[in-house]
């Protein structure tokens, strides 16, 4: 393959379109001599400002993906970490280091319902015990995450709820945010996404997952977590939909494109939570 090719082939996969002259002016002599490797010039292209505001993902769900790790790599370091929920199919590692959380910790235990209590679309044949990752010892424990009695006062540094709150009922919410808040030392923290009941009600009338009991509005879900006792240090929206919301219309390239972190929480597909006690 010519290196014309190659950055062909780069530009179609990752922005969608052809060389414009001042990309093949920039890159390919450099790919001709061997001063850049088709990986860097590939790097380049997904780092450009091009690619995050006008390329979309092939779905909507990969997208989140990427938002979600970008949310997962900004949590604050911990040595002693809950996960509610965290089980990644087929990956032992848990969501939570699958998506990239940076820092090294002492103990991580992932805590999930048995396979056959869970929706067929969350089940697994493989019950995991612990594995060694390259960050820490992540270790599972499989019970529902109203239940954490096992567990002491004051000694785990950071919970992490990742799209799972909004599979309980309102009700239980409530003792499963009073459990996290017993459980979470002095200064430690929770933190948590979860759909954005103001953009998928613009989606679809039904919940958009059938195992969901309660999709939020920012609204709700931020005078939850207060009454509950916890300070909202940062509260952000991934994926901005606003121009959906202002349009009536779910609009779901336009929100796959508009991925990453944004202020405007209301606005935004999911809602992503740092709150500390």
């Amino acid at each position: 393959m010519s290196a014309q090719q190659v950055l062909d082939v780069i530009y179609e996969l990752i922005l969608r379109r052809e060389p414009d002259p001042t990309g093949t002016a920039s890159y390919l002599s450099a790919l001709q001599n061997g001063s850049l490797s088709p990986q860097e010039v590939a790097a380049w292209a997904v780092a450009s400002g091009e690619w995050w505001s006008v390329t979309p993902f092939p779905g909507l769900g990969q997208s989140l993906h990427l938002s979600r790790m970008m949310f997962v790599r900004s949590l604050p370091a911990a040595k002693q970490i809950l996960d509610l929920g965290g089980t990644a199919l087929g990956n032992a590692t848990g969501a939570l280091v699958l998506m990239g959380y940076p820092y090294i910790f002492e103990d991580l235990v992932v805590i999930d319902l048995p396979s056959e209590e869970r929706n067929e679309l969350y089940q697994e044949e493989t019950a995991h015990a612990a594995t060694q990752t390259k960050l820490g010892p992540v270790r599972y424990r499989y019970h529902s995450m109203v239940d954490l009695s096992d567990y002491a006062d004051g000694s785990v540094d950071l919970v992490y709820s990742g799209q799972s709150i909004e599979h309980v009922p309102l009700e239980v919410a409530d003792v499963v945010l009073s459990e996290v808040r017993r459980v979470l030392r002095p200064g430690g923290y929770l933190a948590l996404d979860t759909p954005n009941a103001r953009v998928t009600r613009l989606q679809q009338a039904a919940f958009i997952d059938p195992d969901h009991e309660h999709e939020y509005t920012h609204a709700e879900l931020h005078e939850k977590l207060v009454r509950a006792g916890f300070e909202v240090v940062e509260a952000k929206g991934l994926n901005y939909a606003g121009p959906s919301l202002a349009a009536g219309h779910f609009d779901v390239d336009a929100i796959a494109t508009a991925r990453g972190l944004f202020s405007e929480i209301e606005d935004c597909y999911l809602l992503a939570y740092v709150c500390r006690v």
